[in-house]
């Protein structure tokens, strides 16, 4: 199976379970990898075949900056969903970073990763 890699999406969302991340954005990451046969795609140099980066940044810019989820896993499930739904082709990885999560210690990032296809 091919894949599309979209890397380092970053966003300034309001997630999180305690009442401070609700009103405060902070930063978030999301990366995804998009499972899908490129042949065609490759061979016709033909976008109908692929997937548009464009709109799938939208996709999870809507998500991301859209009502607030208590949990990283809620997100990255959120994201996985709707991607699947607008992108038929597709099974996607989904990582969701949260790198000023409110843990006292030393850190770069809580995450999480999911990994969805089609039933």
């Amino acid at each position: 199976m091919d894949c599309i890699i979209a890397k380092g999406l970053t966003f300034k969302a309001c997630h999180g379970v305690l009442s401070s991340e609700k009103i405060c954005p902070q930063p978030f990451r999301v990366d995804l990898e998009l499972y899908l046969d490129l042949q065609a795609a490759g061979r016709q140099d033909d976008l109908s075949l692929s997937v548009d980066y464009d709109r799938v940044y939208q996709v999870v810019n809507e998500i991301m900056t859209g009502p607030s989820c208590n949990l990283l896993e809620a997100l990255a499930e959120k994201i996985a969903q709707t991607l699947l739904r607008k992108f038929p082709l597709i099974e996607a990885d989904v990582t969701v970073y949260k790198p000023e999560a409110p843990v006292e210690g030393e850190f770069d990032y809580f995450a999480v990763k999911v990994r969805r296809k089609k039933n």
